[in-house]
């Protein structure tokens, strides 16, 4: 009798550290959902500006001895966009911040472009096209920086909830790995020089 209430009380504590564990593990891998969810959305956003990318050279091609070497920049970033791969189950630091960086090579290419448009051919910049372009590219940076936003608050619950003991047990068994995050661009943290020259 004594060995039969012995046995049922160890299945019973196996039996509630089993489904314990199997609670822990499915609110994980929602977590890793929420994450691969919100990186869709980053992707998305990305996706946008890339597609913006060819009318944007195609409208300034057409100004009278435009710097080639400025739309190659921007067609060489968008190119170099495709050449960083980025597994969505994994999402390790390391290939965010490879992303992170040739997405900041096309924001570059782009702000470069167009701020040597606006000094060089104001012509070009009062037409509707290239307006209605500029603006476009502007709602894009802003979707792109509220979903990176989004991305950094799921990473931030999935590896919070990934590192909480006992949690951490369960997820180093499963095979669970930390997220990498979006960070600010290099050099962000330097003040903008602001220079007006009246003398144009």
């Amino acid at each position: 009798m004594k060995k039969t209430g012995i046995i049922i009380a160890i299945v019973a504590v196996l039996a509630v550290i089993v489904l314990w564990g199997i609670g822990v593990n499915n609110r994980l891998v929602t977590a890793d959902e929420g994450v691969q969810k919100a990186w869709a959305q980053v992707e998305n956003a990305y996706k946008r500006r890339a597609d913006l990318v060819p009318q944007l050279v195609a409208t300034v091609q057409g100004a009278a001895d435009f710097e080639k070497g400025t739309l190659t920049e921007v067609t060489q970033a968008r190119a170099g966009i495709d050449n960083v791969k980025v597994d969505p189950s994994t999402l390790t630091p390391e290939q965010i911040a490879a992303y992170q960086k040739a997405q900041d090579n096309l924001s570059n290419a782009l702000a470069n472009t167009i701020k040597v448009t606006v000094e060089r051919y104001p012509e070009l910049t009062a037409t509707q096209s290239f307006r209605d372009l500029q603006v476009q590219l502007e709602g894009t940076e802003n979707r792109i920086a509220v979903e990176r936003g989004k991305f950094n608050e799921a990473v931030q619950s999935f590896n919070t909830s990934l590192r909480r003991f006992p949690n951490n047990i369960i997820a180093s068994i499963a095979g669970f790995e930390k997220k990498g995050y979006f960070t600010a661009p290099e050099g962000s943290d330097e003040p903008v020089k602001v220079e007006f020259d009246f003398n144009k």
